[in-house]
């Protein structure tokens, strides 16, 4: 994977630990998401999904936030792992596909 496909990767990841953290932020509030023990977690998107981690990073409050993602069926999900060893899944859908895009040129915000 190229260092900008790595960037761009971690910046989703970000996003999505941000998003996560902003509306999960009680006891009651995690309840309600699809949380459990990272490995039972990891090993139900293996078995069911064919997923496999395809990027990793670290999020607000020291979360890890992982995608997950199969190459044969374009399945994907992002999970957040909070430092006590709760993993919430967070996001999932279909059509993954893996991009190495350019940065936009210094000084150009598009």
């Amino acid at each position: 994977m190229t260092r900008t496909a790595k960037f761009l990767h971690l910046v989703a990841l970000t996003a999505a630990a941000a998003l996560f953290l902003a509306t999960t932020t009680s006891a009651k509030a995690q309840a309600q998401q699809n949380c459990g023990p990272r490995a039972s977690v990891i090993k139900k998107l293996a078995e069911k999904y064919g997923e496999t981690r395809q990027s990793v990073g670290i999020g607000s409050n020291n979360a890890m936030v992982e995608v997950f993602a199969s190459d044969d069926t374009g399945s994907w999900t992002i999970l957040v792992t909070r430092p006590t060893g709760v993993t919430c899944l967070v996001a999932s859908g279909q059509a993954f596909e893996e991009v190495a895009e350019a940065l936009p040129a210094k000084g150009n915000d598009a």
